[in-house]
């Protein structure tokens, strides 16, 4: 199994600090519960940002179980795609200091979050 990530690391949130992204934002994040409860305890972290998404102008895009992997040799228990309308909201939001961050890491046991940008085809 890989190496697990629940907080991104210091270098990372510079990266994206650094990053030239104007407009909207979607965050993708693979959730994999901590085992005994963390699905449940997600959920109540869910409850608790929910206030925060909201002041920040975010909405959450799609959430939904994992039902098989079809390519990839990870499991993950959940996806959901968060959009932001900015980078700046989802550091507002993350940066306030009565955002529920623990919660979220106390229900996880693996998590990964890739910002994303809508492209045109």
């Amino acid at each position: 199994m890989s190496e697990t990530y629940i907080h991104p690391s210091p270098e990372q949130i510079a990266a994206i600090r650094d990053m030239d992204l104007d407009g909207p934002l979607v965050m993708l994040n693979l959730l994999r519960f901590a085992p005994n409860g963390g699905a449940e305890a997600y959920a109540l972290y869910g409850a608790a940002a929910a206030p925060f998404l909201q002041r920040c102008g975010a909405k959450v895009r799609y959430a939904g179980d994992v039902a098989a992997t079809v390519i990839g040799g990870d499991h993950w228990d959940e996806i959901i795609l968060v959009e932001y309308p900015s980078k700046q909201a989802f550091f507002d939001m993350t940066g306030d200091p009565e955002y529920p961050s623990q919660m979220r890491a106390g229900a996880l046991a693996d998590s990964r979050l890739y910002c994303t940008q809508e492209t045109a085809f």
